[in-house]
Order: structure tokens, then C-alpha cells, then sequence
């Protein structure tokens, strides 16, 4: 009985693992290129479309500040209340109002916390824009009084007193995207590239879903619906405060002739048994899709990530999404 059990046990461990292989799929090999790859390193991105939300609320960085002649002056309970949300009243100063008419209502940023999440980030935000974030969207209803009356018709966060009111424009929406397989390790392509300067709210680790804001725009011929891939070289480590200090950590095996070492001095040595930094291949960490440009930034929303994004990675044009 006993025997009977193992062997039940063994069979099934033994079939799991089969399927388990079979789903992981074979290896492929591009003779050309000399390139074998496996769907661990190159798995099927499933990219996520954006919805209505994403890109009404995703915020964007301008080099062209917003006017804030017009602008939220107060609501219908002030001043007890300073937050309204959908189907509230809300009161416009300003001027060239007109009933039925929508405005988008933004705020101008700046971070409370003056930490920089990469080195050189306030002036690399300096020299991108200012930033903004898209509260919602309010309908005049009246406008007899010296302020215009409104009514929020979409929130993204609570609409505050001081926020800035623009006209309102339709976004073009991002089509769905079929499955593509994602290259961990694919080389420059030489196409547009930039950073991701900063992401809405002002936060450092970013993943699926997460909006963010680059330095390169229309200008350089970015449009809504193209894709980016993030990337990090392992240069990027040795410039984090935290990351760096594996550069200084032991990790050869005692029984090592001539032992490794990472540390800063690899960068500029030539040969030695030591692994130059720059020869390791870049990773690739996420997909991005463009939902807002302006001439010098564009609005992106990671759609697909394999490991972590951040704050001062580099961003390409993604060829293979063209």
C-alpha cells in the first residue's frame, strides 16, 4: 500500500514537471544571429490598453505653463468643505465662460519632499516643464453670477480651491495592442530615446499601470500610441547609494585562484580576470505606451514590466512595435 502510494506521488510530481516544461515551451534559435532564446528571457508582453481613466488622469509635464486666470474659486458649501467630487457645484473665477461648456481641471505641482531620486533630478525637471496632475472635468451650468457656476462631471482626485480650469479637449484613445514577445536584452536600436524625468504622485518604484513623464516629446516625432522600452544599464547601480555597495561586497568562492571583484575601478580596466561593466548587456525592464505628448514631453503608462521601473531609466522607441 505504502509502495502503491509513493508511486501514485511520484507520477504525478513527474507530470507536473512535463506540463510545467511543455508550457515554458522550447528553446528557439535564430541561426542568424547565432542567438538562442527561451519565453523566460523573452516572455509574451501582454500589454494592458488604457482605459478611460488612464488617460484622463494620467497628468503631463509642459514647458508652456497653463494660464491660471481661471480657476477654482470655491464650491457650494465653502467654506466648509475645500473638496468636491463628482456631481458636486463648484464656482469658477476667471473670464470667457459659456454655459455647457467643459473645462479640464488641473493642478500646478511641485514635490513637498526635495529628495531626488536620481542624481541631477530637480534639474533635469527644471529643464523639462512644470509638472501637472488632471484632477477631472467640471460643465458650466450658469453663468449670471460674477463667477461661473459648475458641476464636476469626472474626478480623478477631489477638486480643490486654487486648482486651474482650461478648456476642455478629447484625447486620442490607444487601440489594443495583440501579445508580442518582450527582448530582455535587445541592443540599441538607435531610435528616439530619453528618461523618464518623474511619475505622478512622485513616486520611485513603478509597475504595471503607472504613469509617468518623459523628456523627449512631438518634437522628436512622438505621437500617442507609440511604445517605449525601459531600460537600466548595471552603471545605473553604481550611482545608488544603496545599490552601490554590492560593488564592495565578497561573493568569490574560497577555493578561487584569482577571485572577482565589482567595484569602481572595473569600469576603466581593460582586461584582467575581472568582468567589465560596460560589456554586460542592458536589461530591459517594461513597455510604455505614449497617452499625452506635448512638444518636449509625453505622458507614458507602463503597460507591461518584468522587474521594477524608475525614476531616471532610460527610455527607447520601440521598433518592434512600429
Amino acid at each position: 500500500m505504502k509502495k502503491t502510494g509513493l508511486l501514485l506521488v511520484l507520477c504525478l510530481a513527474g507530470a507536473g514537471f512535463a506540463q510545467q516544461a511543455e508550457s515554458a515551451g522550447p528553446a528557439e534559435t535564430d541561426a542568424g544571429q547565432n542567438v538562442i532564446s527561451t519565453h523566460v528571457s523573452f516572455p509574451f508582453e501582454r500589454v494592458q490598453t488604457p482605459t478611460y481613466a488612464d488617460l484622463y488622469c494620467s497628468g503631463f509635464m509642459s514647458k508652456q505653463a497653463v494660464p491660471p486666470a481661471n480657476y477654482v474659486a470655491g464650491d457650494l458649501e465653502t467654506p466648509n468643505t475645500t473638496k468636491t467630487e463628482n456631481g458636486d457645484i463648484v464656482y469658477l473665477a476667471g473670464s470667457g465662460y459659456k454655459a455647457g461648456q467643459e473645462y479640464e481641471i488641473v493642478r500646478e505641482l511641485h514635490d513637498p519632499n526635495r529628495y531626488e531620486l536620481f542624481p541631477g533630478q530637480h534639474a533635469v525637471v527644471q529643464a523639462t516643464g512644470q509638472a501637472y496632475s488632471e484632477v477631472g472635468r467640471v460643465r458650466v451650468v450658469d453663468t449670471r453670477s460674477r463667477m461661473a457656476i459648475a458641476q464636476v462631471v469626472f474626478a480623478c482626485d477631489p477638486v480643490n480651491p486654487g486648482d486651474f480650469a482650461m478648456p476642455f479637449v478629447e484625447k486620442q484613445p490607444v487601440s489594443f495592442h495583440p501579445p508580442v514577445r518582450f527582448d530582455r536584452f535587445a541592443p540599441a536600436n538607435g531610435k528616439v530615446s530619453g528618461r523618464i524625468v518623474m511619475s505622478k504622485d512622485f513616486d520611485y518604484e513603478l509597475g504595471t499601470g503607472a504613469k509617468l513623464y518623459m523628456n523627449v516629446g512631438s518634437n522628436q516625432g512622438v505621437k500617442v500610441g507609440d511604445y517605449f522600452r525601459a531600460v537600466r544599464s548595471y552603471r545605473a547601480d553604481l550611482k545608488d547609494p544603496v545599490d552601490s555597495l554590492s560593488f564592495k561586497a565578497a561573493y568569490a568562492e574560497d577555493t578561487q585562484k584569482r577571485p572577482p571583484s565589482f567595484d569602481a575601478n572595473m569600469f576603466t580596466k581593460t582586461s584582467g580576470p575581472n568582468i567589465r561593466v560596460e560589456d554586460l548587456p542592458r536589461r530591459a525592464l517594461a513597455e510604455i505606451v505614449v497617452v499625452g505628448t506635448t512638444p518636449t514631453t509625453a505622458t507614458g503608462m507602463i503597460v507591461f514590466a518584468v522587474e521594477d521601473v524608475r525614476a531616471g531609466d532610460t527610455v527607447e522607441l520601440d521598433e518592434q512595435q512600429q
